[in-house]
């Protein structure tokens, strides 16, 4: 039997996604075999972490500074935005370096079942986003880049009616994405293609 500290580390390590109990305690044993190097590096890491993360008050992403290094960077286009559910999906298409505007996190998706409703993501943040600002158009082209499950399928399409009264293009990613399939877990090529072969919503 361990301690009740690092049961109680194996514990928390194993509420991380794609950890399980025998992962956790794998990772704490490796931890423990490797403490002289690896355990400071780590708690130095979460120490930052903790110390400086922040969520972007323009896109939603999460960063070490607000705006985001997205946000902030003057070679985005800013008249092109990419609405994702949630940060892990903005990081994986971010990874394949093709779509050169800006993000939009809406922090999850429309689902009767879990009582998520409109009000509950950052819909009306993107619409300001999108508004014309000062008789200046805003936005040329927002990408919907939801996942393709129904319940993504839905957001996607309820997006598409609160903007229409936009003059703008609303094109969505090409399903070569599998049915089902989560951004996060895709490879770049396939994320490249999707990228490539979005097509107006409609």
């Amino acid at each position: 039997m361990a301690s009740q500290e690092i049961e109680k580390l194996a514990g928390a390590l194993a509420q991380l996604p794609g950890l399980g109990p025998r992962s956790a305690r794998r990772a704490v044993l490796w931890l423990v075999k490797h403490r002289g190097k690896a355990l400071p590096q780590l708690l130095e890491a979460l120490g930052a972490v903790q110390d400086r993360l922040v969520e972007c008050e323009i896109c939603g992403n999460v960063d070490t500074r607000n705006p985001c290094g997205i946000c902030a960077d003057p070679r985005r286009d800013a008249k092109s935005i990419c609405v994702v559910e949630d940060v892990s999906d903005l990081w994986a298409l971010d990874r394949a370096r093709l779509f050169t505007g800006r993000y939009h996190v809406l922090g999850g998706k429309l689902s009767a079942l879990e009582g998520v409703r409109p009000e509950d993501l950052a819909i009306d943040t993107l619409l300001g986003r999108v508004a014309p600002k000062d008789g200046e158009g805003g936005v040329d082209e927002v990408v919907l880049a939801m996942n393709a499950t129904l319940e993504g399928q839905t957001t996607a399409h309820y997006i598409a009616e609160r903007l229409e009264e936009f003059p703008v293009r609303i094109t969505q990613l090409a399903h070569g994405l599998p049915v089902g399939g989560e951004l996060d877990y895709l490879d770049e090529g396939t994320l490249a293609q999707a990228l490539r072969a979005r097509r107006p919503v409609g």
